[in-house]
């Protein structure tokens, strides 16, 4: 049995129940993951990706089956007919929360990746965490009823908010967005409030799995999902897996120093590539020439029609943000840097500068492997980020309240 790995010469009646036991559950436990992580599997991908054998994955996805933990539906693959394995809803649902700049967005999917509802409504920066904890509560409730999902079903809360987490205590570094946050623990407020139980994360570490999972990045071990908006971060998957930092606070590429004579930083240092990418920094370059109402999805309408003005300062920004892309992939050789936040919507505009930068500050060697692409999931890679985050280090309810005699009892 090829993912069983049975310890060599061991002598007849060597392995007892409890050791059969806990063989099975890990093989199961293998399988659920690599389901729940692609949403949907056909059996000879789940033997592939775990290393078992297909008669050990047959036993497996039949007695979970019997179990009502997954769903079997007729598919084809490569032309033959083959048969796709997911997570069943009585595995549960997630829900991914997202808090930005200038937003909110809830939704609520289930283990087999279906998004059952999602919401988004403005907010306002100055808001209080808790006043923007309410409105979550609030539009969760509303979205629950949408679905036809009570609560009771939820296995867990994905939560995303706009700066780093000190992983050590909790709390939302003084560095967020969102001034009305700094220093709030917002796992404990929300799970409080919800009486959920709640996964928090930054805003760019989930736009990357959201993107690993469901795009731009499927397939890639090591990348980096750039979201360039009211702040630069950057989440990084390395070897396959998002990689936060003893501290948590991996990624934060926005803190790097370009210009140490430049603008002071929120971070209180001076000339962080923020300073020089940021919204109002940006804006403030143009409402000399284009007036004071002009906003960054204006600006990039107008770089793509041909405005001089606005095509040069979207340049700019990329040849900056190229800087730090550059070393990026001097240190970590990326596959693949993908953009989001409001600047990617500029495309080729902002691309050419940053692979413009990338030529010249990273080695040949890192680059000529690099390619950077906008993000295909826009405003929704956060929210999907947060349920992938749930799927990922959260085990559905369902699979917890099996009992071990049932396992224990199947057929290997």
């Amino acid at each position: 049995m090829t993912g069983a790995r049975f310890p060599e010469a061991q002598s007849p009646g060597s392995h007892s129940s409890g050791s059969q036991s806990s063989l099975h559950r890990g093989n199961l436990d293998r399988v659920l993951h690599a389901v729940r992580m692609a949403g949907a599997l056909t059996q000879a991908e789940i033997a592939r990706s775990t290393g078992l054998s297909a008669a050990t994955v047959s036993n497996i996805v039949r007695e979970l089956k019997a179990l009502d933990m997954v769903e079997v539906t007729p598919t084809s693959s490569g032309g033959r007919r083959a048969r796709a394995v997911s997570l069943s809803r009585a595995s549960g649902v997630v829900v991914g929360i997202d808090f930005g700049h200038r937003h909110l967005r809830v939704a609520i999917g289930d283990f087999a990746h279906r998004v059952l509802a999602e919401e988004h409504v403005p907010i306002d920066v100055d808001s209080s965490a808790d006043e923007g904890f309410a409105l979550a509560d609030r539009l969760l409730g509303v979205l629950l009823d949408r679905a036809g999902v009570v609560r009771s079903e939820v296995t867990g809360v994905g939560l995303g908010v706009p700066g780093p987490i000190d992983i050590d205590t909790g709390a939302l570094g003084s560095t967020t967005i969102l001034p009305g946050w700094v220093g709030c623990h917002p796992r404990e407020a929300m799970g409080e409030r919800l009486g959920l139980p709640v996964l928090v994360d930054n805003d760019a570490n989930l736009g990357a799995l959201g993107e690993l999972v469901w795009g731009a990045g499927v397939g890639c071990t090591e990348m980096a999902y750039l979201k360039v908006s009211g702040g630069v971060g950057a989440g990084l998957v390395i070897g396959g897996r998002l990689y936060r930092g003893p501290g948590g606070t991996a990624g934060e590429i926005g803190h790097i120093t370009l210009d140490e004579s430049g603008p002071v930083c929120r971070c209180g240092n001076r000339g962080c590539l923020e300073t020089f990418t940021n919204a109002s920094y940006l804006l403030d370059l143009l409402r000399g020439s284009h007036g004071t109402d002009l906003t960054i999805q204006r600006m990039i309408e107008l770089a793509r029609a041909g405005d001089a003005g606005c095509r040069r300062v979207v340049a700019d920004a990329g040849r900056h943000v190229g800087v730090g892309v550059a070393s990026l992939t001097n240190l970590l050789n990326p596959q693949r840097i993908i953009l989001g936040g409001d600047l990617a919507g500029a495309g080729d505009l902002l691309i050419a500068p940053i692979v413009e930068s990338v030529g010249r500050y990273a080695i040949p060697s890192a680059s000529r492997r690099l390619s950077v692409v906008t993000g295909s999931l826009g405003e929704r890679a956060e929210v999907l980020g947060a349920m992938a985050m749930v799927m990922s280090e959260m085990t559905p309810f369902a699979i917890e309240r099996t009992s071990e005699p049932q396992i224990a009892g199947a057929a290997m």
